[in-house]
């Protein structure tokens, strides 16, 4: 039998966390959430998470999972898709370019 020469899991150094994409959803619930006059707080509560995770997500030190968008979007009664479209509305033109096919 063979050794495996490749480790499993992630590289050494690698992380999951991006800065930029955090800091978009961030802005664009704290949007979201000051448009409808909800405090922070209050959106935490509905979302039922911590205020202090919410403060952190929405200042884009923390990037919520997949179930937390949604539930996120739900506490805001909007979509999550209405939530990615502004995530990706505030994040540079650089940060990610769809291949060419």
């Amino acid at each position: 039998m063979q050794k495996r020469t490749v480790q499993r899991g992630r590289p050494t150094g690698a992380t999951t966390f991006e800065a930029e994409p955090a800091l978009a959803f961030g802005v664009a619930v704290r949007a979201a959430r000051t448009a409808q006059g909800i405090a922070q707080e209050t959106l935490a509560f509905r979302a039922g998470v911590e205020r202090s995770h919410m403060g952190k997500i929405e200042r884009g030190e923390h990037m919520p999972t997949l179930s937390l968008i949604l539930k996120i979007a739900a506490a805001l009664e909007c979509s999550s898709a209405q939530l990615m479209s502004a995530t990706e509305a505030g994040l540079s033109k650089t940060w990610f370019k769809p291949p060419r096919g």
